[in-house]
C-alpha cells in the first residue's frame, strides 16, 4: 500500500469515526493519527534502510574490485620473481 492510499484510509477512518458517541470518539481519532504517525516513521525508516544498503552494496563492489586487483597483482610480481630466479 503506497503513502497516498495510506492517508486516504486514515481519513476516511476519522471521517467514519465522527458518528462515533463523544467518549470514545476522542480515543479513536488520536490512535488514527498515531497509526499516521507511526505509518511515517515506519516509511522513513525503510527508506533509510535502502540508502543504506546500497552504500553497502557498493562499498562491497569496491572492496571485490580491490581484492581482484591485488591478486592480479600478486600473480604478476610470483611470475616476475620466478622468472628472475632461472
Amino acid at each position: 500500500m503506497d503513502d497516498a492510499v495510506f492517508e486516504e484510509r486514515i481519513n476516511e477512518l476519522v471521517k467514519e469515526i465522527g458518528s462515533v458517541p463523544a467518549p470514545n470518539k476522542a480515543r479513536l481519532i488520536e490512535l488514527a493519527r498515531k497509526t499516521g504517525q507511526s505509518h511515517k516513521k515506519l516509511t522513513k525508516s525503510v527508506e533509510r534502510l535502502q540508502e543504506s544498503l546500497d552504500c553497502l552494496r557498493v562499498s562491497v563492489k569496491y572492496l571485490v574490485f580491490d581484492l581482484e586487483a591485488t591478486r592480479r597483482e600478486n600473480q604478476a610480481l610470483k611470475k616476475a620473481l620466478d622468472g628472475k630466479g632461472e
